[in-house]
């Protein structure tokens, strides 16, 4: 009984050492996470690839590793709340809308987002203008409130808190102030905020964000005015570089310490990155209007104008530059593949130069790309079509996934470089320790590369038109 007693002993360690060396082995193996165009790969992933000893390294491009060379830490990733977003989902089953949310906001099962954004008042991707305060002259804004947002647009936000594990931060921008505040007394078709009824604004903030509050939703930050430079037939509203410094340091900043709302962050800009320097500068080089700004907003629809983050990084380290909004516009293009390869290649340049988190625009349109108040008709990586009841994934919405499900919040850029420029590539390490490297290949044909940390080796193949994560401890 004791002989047989110390034999199942002895198999039980052996099992438990075997186990113990798989999951060791398994640590040090890379995970390999595909989406490719002309596949059924969609955020799948393959056999686990073992590092080696290999010199030289085999032939192919060479993404190197160096985590010793450390960057920019990772604030979040996601998408925005619009009105349109929340009543496209209205035109669709309950299960749907569920199973929309779920593949945003589950942290196990979807895209696990935790940086969205929202809009004060009304803006193109609404149904139509509004304001919290259309009373002419009421600066104490006696008449404010934000019940056109609780029809639907509030309830698309809780909906998303409610989801299991779902945590993201929420920045607020406005497109346009009330009509009778503005200079052309229209929120659309750009004008200026009078500058009598600057107090006013800056308290419309405030009275905004305690609004939200009382419902249970912070709001992590506001950016002073969506696309300041770009007069539109939709909601709009122009500033200078001075007027926007003015505004932040005279009225915006002092309003939002005043009522308490200074944890509340401020961010300048939000808009192309082609005159982010010619616009940041001003405001940034004047201490009492930056002491009041935490960072930089871009938007994407002027190129790619990476260097010029590069120079914003290098004179004004301490402000946090983050992609707010960028959208494939001309209404839907299902089957095309190119908005995907547009949100990768946009999103890696981005945060090869010092972008601290990336949000993508409207998260849900319907079947035209809207609604849209002025019929300006644009892309969302899921499209809801309501006369069907189905939600059609389109290949943004799985690209997007590659950097949210696994770069999170915390994550430090590491030093990472790649032989064949075809192959875009970019690494971050977790918190937990993970390092995750994605490599974008736009090109019709495969290309072979080796994945280099120290003398460690890992070769890979990226099929063309693909996003590929590798992971590792």
């Amino acid at each position: 009984m004791k002989t047989a007693t110390l034999g199942a002993l002895v198999i039980l360690a052996v099992s438990l050492l075997v186990i113990v060396e798989s999951q060791a082995m398994n640590r040090q193996n890379i995970r390999v996470i595909t989406t490719a165009r002309d596949t059924a790969d969609r955020l799948t992933e393959g056999s686990p690839v073992a590092w080696t000893k290999s010199e030289p390294v085999p032939a192919g491009a060479v993404v190197e590793l160096d985590p010793a060379r450390t960057y920019q830490s990772i604030v979040g990733f996601g998408g925005s709340f619009t009105e349109s977003a929340a009543y496209a989902l209205s035109k669709v089953s309950a299960d749907k809308r569920a199973e929309a949310l779920a593949a945003y906001f589950d942290p196990k099962t979807g895209h696990g987002y935790t940086l969205c954004r929202t809009h004060i008042n009304s803006c193109d991707f609404s149904l139509d203008n509004y304001a919290y305060n259309t009373t002419a002259g009421d600066v104490q804004l006696q008449q404010f409130d934000i019940s056109r947002d609780q029809k639907l647009l509030i309830p698309l936000i809780e909906d998303a808190k409610a989801v299991r594990g779902a945590d993201f931060k929420l920045l607020a921008s406005p497109w346009s102030p009330p009509a009778w505040m503005k200079t052309n007394n229209d929120m659309n078709h750009g004008g200026n905020l009078k500058p009598e009824y600057r107090d006013a604004w800056a308290l419309y903030f405030a009275k905004y964000i305690k609004a939200y509050k009382a419902l249970g939703l912070d709001i992590w930050a506001v950016s002073v005015q969506n696309e300041p430079a770009a007069t539109q037939v939709w909601d709009s509203c122009i500033y200078s570089p001075q007027e926007e410094g003015l505004f932040v340091r005279d009225h915006l900043g002092p309003t939002l310490q005043r009522e308490g709302l200074d944890a509340v962050k401020i961010l300048i800009w939000d808009h192309n990155k082609d005159i982010i320097w010619e616009r940041v500068q001003p405001i940034l080089s004047e201490p009492a209007a930056a002491k009041y700004v935490w960072g930089i907003g871009i938007h994407w629809y002027s190129g790619d104008n990476f260097e010029n983050l590069d120079k914003v990084h290098t004179a004004f380290p301490d402000k946090p530059i983050l992609h707010t909004e960028g959208c494939q516009e001309g209404g839907v293009h299902l089957n095309d593949w190119k908005p995907a390869e547009r949100y990768a290649h946009d999103i890696i340049g981005d945060l090869n130069h010092w972008t601290v988190g990336w949000i993508d625009w409207n998260m849900v349109l319907d079947e035209r790309g809207g609604p849209n108040h002025v019929g300006n008709f644009c892309d969302a990586p899921i499209i809801a079509d309501g006369k069907q009841n189905k939600l059609i994934y389109q290949g943004s919405y799985y690209y997007l996934g590659h950097f949210s499900r696994f770069i999170r919040p915390g994550a430090v850029r590491i030093g990472c470089t790649v032989s064949d420029p075809q192959l875009e590539t970019t690494a971050f390490k977790n918190t937990d320790g993970s390092v995750v490297v994605n490599c974008l290949n736009r090109t019709d044909n495969p290309i072979q590369f080796s994945l280099k940390k120290a003398d460690n080796t890992a070769a890979f193949t990226s099929a063309a038109h693909s996003l590929v994560t590798l992971i590792f401890d």
